[in-house]
């Protein structure tokens, strides 16, 4: 099983929320050059090659809830 940090979550997350890489590294901040070598590592952890497939990769293996999920299922909580 995988597991990922809190930062990680999150930066998932914004990229799912189609968020620049940019307000992507100043919501961590990190430096951009830093953002791209973290991401590098949570893929090559993942197995995956790049963004889109990341996101999808986490979403499939219940790592990541973007903001619609969240959404829905208050809608359906009650």
């Amino acid at each position: 099983m995988l597991c990922i940090t809190p930062s990680e979550r999150l930066a998932l997350r914004l990229l799912a929320e189609g968020r620049p890489d940019g307000d992507v590294a100043n919501a961590l901040a990190v430096s951009p050059a830093s953002l791209e070598s973290r991401l590098s590592a949570l893929f090559t952890r993942m197995g995956v090659t790049g963004k889109p497939e990341a996101v999808a990769t986490a979403s499939r293996r219940g790592l990541l809830v973007v903001e619609s999920e969240v959404a829905q299922s208050a809608v359906f909580a009650g």
